[in-house]
């Protein structure tokens, strides 16, 4: 048996598409990350050599070298002349990469990674609200008002809640100026807004709650006071997600 037939352990199982996608380099990129996450190919391994990737995936060895120079970009592998494509560690993949971060949170049972997440959100948007206090003009302080004051309207509609709760917590990172922080934010819950794990429990009496949180951070802006907002923005943060969370064991991570 050749090396390019031989049967490789996780690999050699061809990807589950229903049909041939179009861009077959996305295609297997994707793919390679979700058994890379998965640990289909722990960290230390090496990838398959190229025939038997295109073998596995039936495409050609330009599809496959597409994709290892894609996963080079975000941090799963690295090429070494003599060994072959080395899967690196998680403390090297980028986690801000779409692809990365959602099959992270996919094969994440402990809900580890959506902690880290809200984490991560906690502290840049507690910071966020801090400077908000104290440079949010009167139009922005305005629109916190008339969106509190919405939600309160909507605790019965989830669906329009939720676009205003977003609507809210980005009104307050526009108002920080820190386009950075906004970026990073926006960028992690692109990846999670539409997931039920992230959304959990969302029934009126988790709105009605939550809105308690936010008309609490609008006042501590509206009266200029940073440290009382950043810590209303902290303990609304963590306080929704606790509540909505269902996973297993306790959120400690969240623990200050």
């Amino acid at each position: 048996m050749t090396a390019a037939a031989r049967p490789v352990a996780g690999v050699s199982v061809p990807p589950a598409w229903t049909r041939r996608p179009a861009n077959l380099a996305t295609a297997v990129t994707s793919e390679l990350v979700e058994r890379i996450v998965r640990g289909v190919h722990p960290s230390g391994s090496s990838l398959p050599p190229e025939p038997v990737l295109c073998e596995t995936f039936s495409v050609s060895r330009t599809v496959v070298r597409e994709a290892v120079k894609v996963l080079q970009e975000k941090g799963l592998v690295q090429v070494r002349q003599g060994t072959g494509t080395v899967v690196n560690p998680p403390a090297m993949w980028n986690m801000l990469d779409e692809l990365v971060l959602g099959a992270a949170i996919a094969d994440d049972e402990s809900l580890a990674i959506l902690d880290d997440l809200v984490v991560t959100r906690r502290v840049l948007e507690s910071d966020m609200a801090n400077v908000a206090a104290r440079l949010a003009d009167d139009a922005a302080i305005q629109q916190l008002r008339a969106l509190v004051d919405r939600m309160d309207e909507l605790v019965d509609d989830t669906d329009s809640y939720h676009e205003h709760d977003r609507a809210f917590h980005d009104t307050v990172m526009q108002a920080s100026g820190n386009r950075i922080a906004r970026a990073v934010v926006r960028a992690l819950e692109s990846q999670v807004v539409n997931t039920a794990r992230y959304m959990g429990r969302t029934e009126r009496a988790l709105c009605v709650a939550s809105n308690k949180g936010h008309r609490r951070i609008y006042e501590r802006i509206a009266a200029r006071d940073p440290d009382g907002a950043a810590q209303a923005m902290f303990t609304h943060i963590t306080e929704a997600w606790v509540v909505r969370r269902s996973g297993p064991g306790e959120p400690t991570r969240l623990q200050r």
